[in-house]
């Protein structure tokens, strides 16, 4: 069977993402079925893409929605108008059947299946989209396959992914030159399952709260193929790396004993590390440490179900930077437990993280299976059955997140390493001719004081 996946995301700030769901989607169906892929980053002109679908003429076309909004209160944009669009322009180049997939389908698959009116989705991991193609070729119901959602039925969340996950990378693959000339950014996966409990996130309803971690020696060897490609950076695309200590120090020396030379970044959660952690990681290629922080004020991150208080997040810096890594830290304001004074403490201590950017988010995004969910509709801001697909945020009582943005601006005089939301056109602009002039990696170093 001709299958065609298409990746649906055309987001690009701060920087675009290889569509890495899809090399693992190629992984599963391959050797049994054909496989194109086709990335609107790299296609955006409709005709071009109407021209590619007939072309192929596809038995089944999978769309993966990556993205289901911004997240961002500052700028809030939901896609699934675009993904619309984007369905009316496959609709009309094929009869072939079309399958949602993607951890923004997953969120919302039944408003995805009602709007986007698709034949079948996939939630959680699209590896079993073979299932799914086997049950039609018997005649069988689709619906009894774990994790399938049919138009009008009813959704129930499937069981993390049990069989094997392969990715199939192909260097000569059609949308990989887009990439290598927009940063030269490509990625790994090195684990699928999130242990924390964060109130706001969605990752453990995507992939489950067990981890699964991946051969080491597997993803250095992944690794390699993708430098030998022409990547000049790596990214690992893991909830926190750092959830597994032992398996995430395998990986790295897994990738120095396979030959790695280009440089690497990752996720890590500030928590409790060995003194030797980062200073082993540094040795082995990784150059950027992107902190999932979100406040620096303890009860703020106690409410935010973090595993860790302030102190762990400076002495977790600390050792990053005495390691000689470049250091970054998100955060979060606005969520519940949010006051003046806990928004001032955060502030304060921001200051005092030397070399480091502060990537700062005003407004926490309400997606549903989420404890986040729970409390708003507890809290009468939201309704149980109230459709969240446009972008609606938690409205901490004592700050709301304009006044926030406003107080942030204020403390922020000037300071480049502070970016709020997406960052000043100016900042993207300047991102963009760099990447032209051949700078690779994520780039936000150069916003150190």
């Amino acid at each position: 069977m001709k299958i065609l996946l298409i990746s649906a995301n055309r987001l690009t700030d701060p920087y675009p993402v290889y569509p890495l769901g899809l090399d693992y989607l190629a992984g599963a169906l391959s050797p049994d079925h054909q496989v194109r892929i086709l990335d609107r980053n790299q296609m955006p002109d409709t005709a071009d893409l109407t021209a590619a679908i007939r072309d192929w003429e596809p038995d089944m076309v999978g769309i993966s929605l990556r993205n289901a909004d911004t997240t961002d209160v500052t700028q809030p944009k939901g896609f699934m108008a675009e993904y619309s669009d984007l369905m009316q322009t496959v609709r009309q180049a094929t009869i072939a059947p079309v399958i949602l997939g993607g951890s923004g389908f997953t969120i919302f698959p039944v408003e995805a299946m009602q709007t986007l009116d698709a034949d079948y989705g996939i939630i959680g991991e699209g590896e079993r989209l073979p299932q799914l193609l086997a049950a039609l070729a018997r005649g069988e119901d689709p619906a009894t396959v774990d994790g399938v959602v049919v138009r009008g039925q009813a959704v129930d969340p499937p069981s993390p992914w049990p069989g094997e996950t392969v990715r199939r990378f192909d260097p000569k693959g059609e949308h990989l030159g887009y990439y290598l000339s927009t940063g030269g950014m490509l990625n790994l996966q090195s684990k699928r399952g999130c242990p924390f409990r964060c109130i706001y996130c969605t990752y453990p309803h995507i992939e489950g709260r067990r981890m699964r971690l991946f051969a080491p020696d597997a993803i250095a060897r992944t690794a390699v193929d993708l430098q030998a490609a022409g990547a000049r950076y790596l990214f690992i695309t893991d909830s926190a790396f750092n959830a597994a200590p032992e398996h995430s120090l395998a990986v790295a020396r897994a990738l120095r004993q396979a030959g790695l030379t280009i440089p690497w970044g990752a996720f890590f959660a500030p928590t409790a590390a060995e003194p030797d952690y980062f200073r082993i990681m540094a040795d082995c290629g990784l150059s950027h440490v992107e902190f999932g922080t979100e406040s620096l004020s303890d009860p703020v991150l106690a409410a935010y179900g973090k595993p860790f208080d302030h102190q762990a997040v400076f002495r977790a810096h600390r050792m990053a930077r005495g390691a000689g890594l470049h250091t970054a830290h998100y955060f979060l304001f606005g969520g519940p437990g949010e006051t003046r004074q806990t928004l001032d403490d955060t502030l304060t201590r921001i200051e005092a993280l030397d070399r480091s950017v502060a990537f700062m988010f005003c407004g926490m995004r309400i997606y549903p299976h989420t404890r986040l969910y729970d409390l708003a509709v507890a809290e009468g801001q939201i309704r149980a059955d109230q459709n969240l697909v446009d972008p609606v945020f938690y409205r901490a009582p004592e700050m709301d997140s304009r006044r926030v943005t406003e107080i942030i601006e204020q403390r922020r005089q000037g300071r480049m390493n502070w970016v709020v939301g997406a960052g000043d056109p100016e900042m993207t602009a300047i991102t963009a001719r760099m990447y032209r002039k051949g700078y690779s990696g994520p780039l936000w170093e150069y916003l150190c004081r």
